[in-house]
């Protein structure tokens, strides 16, 4: 709160000397150049300050996969056609005997 505070009073100080200076084009460049980097230094402490990122996400490694395990002997994968209601389908079926 308190860098806020001084850093928004020392941007208010300068406003109000570069409102009341006259326009002239010999001090209007320093002038500038003197807000830029003051500017500057304000944002770039702001930016040093914030507090760091949350670090990343648990990756709790790959779904588990239904077909990984070998089928019980007498058992074999065959493709069975079924109607959804709008076409005819092949799936994946274990099929024992």
């Amino acid at each position: 709160m308190k860098k806020t505070l001084a850093a928004s009073l020392a941007v208010a100080s300068i406003a109000g000397a570069l409102a009341v200076t006259p326009a002239h084009a010999q001090r209007g460049v320093a002038a500038g150049v003197a807000a830029g980097l003051i500017g500057g230094a304000i944002v770039g402490s702001a930016i040093a300050n914030s507090p760091p990122p949350p670090p990343p996400g648990y990756y709790g490694g790959p779904a588990p996969a239904y077909y990984d395990a070998p089928p019980p002997a007498g058992c074999f994968w065959q493709q069975r056609r079924y109607w959804d209601g709008y076409e005819w389908n092949y799936r994946p079926v274990r099929v024992c005997y």
